[in-house]
């Protein structure tokens, strides 16, 4: 598995600050970036955004999160996340099982206001991540996830109908 560099460490950081700024965060006031590093270099940023409806609100996690696999990426290396306006913080739970899906041993990497910071493995925060009975099996690899969508896609497709000549 690729590790990140701390030259790749220091990027995601400043990207992760620098997408907080971004954040939408009227109720808590608590402004969050995130940039996660997929196993290709791409950097996928992301910030959290609030709603009134406190379940409608979503993690910057989920969010670069989301970008990335827009994106069609779904192997991961490193996510640094900033909170500038406290102390680093984990990922929620929802976050931690939504990364899980792609990369059970993702390192993270949470700063905070000034120099502080903490570090976590994804593993070690979500050691029992949710997975339908009949897909106990690691992640499959991404591109037996392409397969594997192109055959049900092939298997859901209506069959050709023949037109009757009049």
């Amino acid at each position: 598995m690729k590790t990140a560099t701390e030259s790749e460490w220091r990027k995601l950081i400043a990207a992760a600050r620098r997408v907080s700024r971004s954040a939408y965060a009227p109720h808590s006031q608590l402004h969050v970036g995130a940039a996660l590093l997929a196993k290709n270099g791409r950097v996928f940023a992301g910030c959290n955004v609030e709603n009134a409806s406190l379940g409608l609100t979503i993690c910057a996690e989920r969010v670069a999160l989301f970008r990335a696999i827009a994106e069609g990426e779904r192997e991961f290396v490193a996510l640094a996340v900033a909170t500038p306006d406290g102390k680093p913080l984990s990922p929620c739970g929802a976050c931690r099982q939504a990364l899980a899906e792609f990369c059970r041993d993702l390192p993270i990497v949470s700063v905070g206001e000034g120099d502080e910071r903490a570090q976590f493995q994804l593993g070690a925060l979500l050691p029992a991540t949710f997975r339908f009975p009949q897909d106990e099996r690691q992640p499959a690899k991404a591109g037996e996830k392409k397969a594997e969508r192109e055959a049900l896609s092939r298997r859901a497709r209506p069959r050709s109908v023949r037109k009757r000549a009049s």
